[in-house]
This record gives structure tokens, C-alpha cells and sequence, in this order.
């Protein structure tokens, strides 16, 4: 059975968890555990400040993270783990593990890629920093903090002689590069017992919400060159085809399914207006929570390019980009999350971290309460969380959680300058501190919690439907190393 075809079954058991599997508070941590894995994320607390603001600093884009990838491997080296770089085909991805006998195999995700276009200073107002990109998702507090959680589990592990496998998986290009397809599809996570995440986000939340599939790709149109003013009847534009094809999309918006998204950028134009350009560039996503809609709609989009080629007497092609799942939720997972989450507690700001958020916030449209950090929302199965991402994945070949805290301004919108200012302050670094530590308790109680770990995998069996065969939505290519250039 494809795995689109059962995109139905996720959604509806996601609805009706099967609580009947899920044990209660089993082999919850001793206050002792807790107090000695928060106190270890505590006394790295420097480090992981060090790792998070070098890399937002850093600010270098998917497949192209060298010194970001290289940074928490030196600290994942110096704490004790094994690492291996380049998995997967990418030279920016490692695996780092740390094994102690035959037990659970358990992962911790790490991102730290950053976006195109959105350099900028740590001023509460809008000013560029000189660069080509910026951390408007915060990864560089993501790729941070997941390490520091997992070498606060490793020295626990030591200490009390804890049996299994711990994994940091460094996962370079999430946006838009779905790094983590290719270790997936390459049989990465195929005896990983759980997985763990987190994002930087805008609340204190182990909620498990639903992500939007997605394909992108690029249309590159082929066309004449001439010149535009002494000889315009020999050119044929390729700027003119990929203009054409847009606007065939954008009527075709009316008649798409609800909640489709598609987005495009024209990534190349021309050169100079007084040559017909002989090369264009677009780039799109096509985004829904089903992927069979996704796949049906991207074929559509494909035809206004074949049409848009024909009506301007050019040619076009097709490369696939990126492909991702939606997220299949765990409610066994969620559980010790949250427990584990609202034991940390809410994040507190100082006077000066208030004034800086309050600045920020004058820039925003909605400004939700700011004392809303230091709160925990209620963790539930449902809700939409309206973008994409490449651990949805990982979530259909083991079992996966994840939580987001508070590290952006309340009121800010992802991917955004304000949220870059964030990231590279202590407004993030302390919703860094909370997810490390959060994750931290967490994994170290899954490790000794193997009732807990079968509820998963009987729920996640249950979920994702008997005859389930991952395939990737991006099909067989190799990783799209230059997809940013």
C-alpha cells in the first residue's frame, strides 16, 4: 500500500488515541535522576550559549553549514561520542553515538541551518548585519541544545551505568533541503527505538500537532537569447515562460483543494532588461497536510510549465528539490514530555529581556500577553501547525515526540527578522536552556522505561496502518547539495 494512501488512517487515529496502551507515569525518574541531569545542563550552560550564538553568527545556509556542523561535533567529541560525519551522502550531516552495552536505541535530532535573506543585528528594529542569511527559525538554538541535552544523558548513562545506545543525529538543510528524507530512506533510523525533538517557537508546548506535506522543485525555462531592442523578434524569453507559468498558478489557486499552499520565488530572471533572457528560474512548494494531494497538485503545476513553455516558444524542466511527510503524533511520547516539561517549568525574563521583547513586539501585528512564557499550554493530539518539516519523516519509520519553547517575541511569525533578534539574544538562549532540559529528562527516563517504549511502538504501529512501506516523496535523487546556490 503507498504510504500516501494511509494519510487517512494517521488522521483519524490521531483523533482517538489509543489510550488503552499508554502506561501511566511508568518508571518515572527519581528526583535524584532529575536533579543530577539538570544540574549537567546547567554547568554546560556556557557551552551551549558558546555553540548556539557562534552558529547564529555562523548563519550559513542548508548543505553549506561547515563550521556550524563542525562546532557541535567538536563538542559532541570532547563529551565522549563517537562520531561519524557525512552520512547519508551529505558532508554537513553526522551521527554521533554513545553506546554502553545492549539497550534501547534512542535518537536526538539536531538542525542548524539558517535562512535565506534574512541577515540581521541583534536591534529591536529592522537593520540587516551585511549578511546572506539569518536564523529566523532559531536552529542555531535547535542544533544547541538537543547536544547539551543528550551529553547531560550520556553522563547520567555513566554514572548510573544505564544500558543502550544514544544518538545525536546532526541534520543539515531542513529548510527546504529535507536533509532528513535521505537518512531515512537510507535505513539511518531503522533501529532507533525513539526519537526526540524540538523547535524554537513562540509557547511552551509538548502539544503534537499536524505539519503540511511538501514537494518543491525548480521549472528552469530555456529560451533565445537576443537583443531586446535591434532584434526582439529572434529572442524567445525565458523570463516570459516562467511569468506565463505563474500566472497560470495563480488562477489555478481557485480550483485546488482547501488549505493547498503553493509558493514560488523567481530565483533567476536575466541579467540585463536589454537581452531577452535565454535562462529563467522558479522555484516552488506545493504544501498540504495529505501527500496525495500534494503529489496530485504538483502534477498540475507541472502542466502550466509544460503550457507555459509551449504559448512562449521555450523549453523547461523539472528537478525535484525537496519532499517531505506530515507528522504522525505519539501520545505515549507526549505524555513524558509534558510531565518532564512543566517539571522544568516556564521560562522567566529578565527587565532587561522584557524591554527587549517589548520593542520587538511594536513592530508586530498581534501582541499576545509576554508573561505567556513563562507558561506551559496544555499537550493535546491535533491542531495544525501549518508548515513542513523533514522530521514528519523520521515520525513514520519510529516512533518520534517533540516539544516547542518559548524563544521567540509572543506575536512573532516564523521565519522573520524579529525572530533572528531573538534567536541571537538570551530571550533565546533561555528557551534553549528549557528544551536541553526538557530533553534531557525525558530521553533519560525512556532509557530505563522499556514499558513506555512499547506503548509507543503499539500506538505508532497503530497510527501509520499494518502495510505501511516508506517510500520518499522525493523519490530517489541523491541529496540536493546545491539547492541554495
Amino acid at each position: 500500500m503507498k504510504p500516501v494512501s494511509l494519510r487517512a488512517l494517521a488522521l483519524a487515529a490521531a483523533l482517538a488515541a489509543p489510550l488503552s496502551v499508554l502506561p501511566a507515569h511508568a518508571a518515572e525518574l527519581s528526583a535524584q535522576d532529575k536533579q543530577s541531569l539538570l544540574a549537567t545542563v546547567d554547568r554546560n550552560q556556557a557551552a551551549l550559549d558558546h555553540a548556539a550564538l557562534e552558529i547564529w553568527k555562523f548563519a550559513e545556509l542548508g548543505y553549506q553549514e561547515t563550521q556550524s556542523a563542525a562546532l557541535l561535533q567538536d563538542q559532541l567529541r570532547d563529551a565522549g561520542f563517537v562520531i561519524t560525519p557525512g552520512i547519508a551522502n551529505e558532508p554537513t550531516a553526522f551521527l554521533a553515538s554513545f553506546k554502553n552495552g545492549t539497550g534501547p536505541v534512542i535518537a536526538v535530532l539536531a538542525e542548524y541551518d539558517a535562512l535565506p535573506g534574512l541577515s540581521q543585528t541583534l536591534s529591536p528594529i529592522q537593520e540587516s548585519a551585511g549578511g546572506h542569511a539569518g536564523h529566523g527559525c532559531g536552529h542555531n538554538l535547535f542544533g544547541a541544545a538537543s547536544i547539551h541535552a543528550a551529553i547531560a544523558v550520556k553522563d547520567w548513562m555513566v554514572a548510573n551505568n544505564i544500558k543502550g545506545e544514544l544518538r545525536v543525529y546532526g541534520t543539515p538543510a531542513e529548510e527546504g533541503g529535507s536533509g532528513k528524507v535521505y537518512m531515512v530512506r537510507d535505513g539511518l533510523f531503522d533501529d532507533v527505538d525513539v526519537s526526540l525533538h524540538w523547535h524554537p517557537g513562540n509557547v511552551n508546548s509538548a502539544r503534537q500537532g499536524d505539519t503540511m506535506a511538501n514537494v518543491s522543485g525548480k521549472f528552469r525555462f530555456y529560451g533565445t537569447a537576443s537583443h531586446a531592442a535591434a532584434a526582439p523578434d529572434k529572442g524567445r524569453s525565458a523570463l516570459d515562460g516562467v511569468e506565463a507559468m505563474n500566472a497560470m498558478v495563480n488562477l489555478m489557486r481557485e480550483h485546488v483543494p482547501d488549505r493547498t499552499r503553493i509558493h514560488y520565488a523567481i530565483t533567476d530572471g536575466g541579467k540585463a532588461p536589454n537581452v531577452v533572457p535565454a535562462y529563467a528560474e522558479a522555484y516552488y512548494y506545493v504544501r498540504h497536510n495529505n501527500p496525495e494531494i500534494v503529489r496530485d497538485v504538483l502534477e498540475r503545476v507541472k502542466l502550466a510549465a509544460d503550457g507555459a513553455a509551449l504559448g512562449t516558444g521555450t523549453r523547461v524542466e523539472f528537478e525535484a528539490i525537496g519532499g517531505v511527510y506530515s507528522m504522525l503524533p505519539n501520545e505515549a511520547l507526549m505524555r513524558v514530555m509534558d510531565r518532564n516539561l512543566r517539571h522544568v517549568g516556564g521560562i522567566a525574563w529578565t527587565a532587561e529581556e522584557t524591554a527587549l521583547a517589548s520593542e520587538i513586539q511594536k513592530t508586530l501585528t498581534t501582541k499576545p500577553d509576554l508573561a505567556s512564557v513563562g507558561q506551559i499550554e496544555d499537550a493535546v493530539i491535533g491542531g495544525d501547525f501549518g508548515g513542513s518539516t523533514d522530521v514528519s519523516d523520521v515520525s513514520w519509520v519510529t516512533p518520534t515526540v517533540g516539544l516547542s519553547t518559548a524563544t521567540f517575541v509572543p506575536g512573532s511569525a516564523g521565519h522573520s527578522w524579529q525572530n533572528v533578534v531573538a534567536a541571537g539574544s538570551t530571550i533565546g538562549l533561555k528557551g534553549a536552556h528549557l528544551a536541553a532540559k526538557t530533553l534531557a529528562l525525558t530521553t533519560a527516563e525512556l532509557f530505563q522505561s522499556p514499558e513506555t517504549i512499547q506503548a509507543a511502538k503499539a500506538e505508532f504501529e497503530g497510527r501509520r496502518g499494518p502495510d505501511f512501506q516508506y517510500r520518499a516523496l522525493l523519490g530517489d535523487r541523491a541529496p540536493a547539495l546545491n539547492y541554495r546556490d
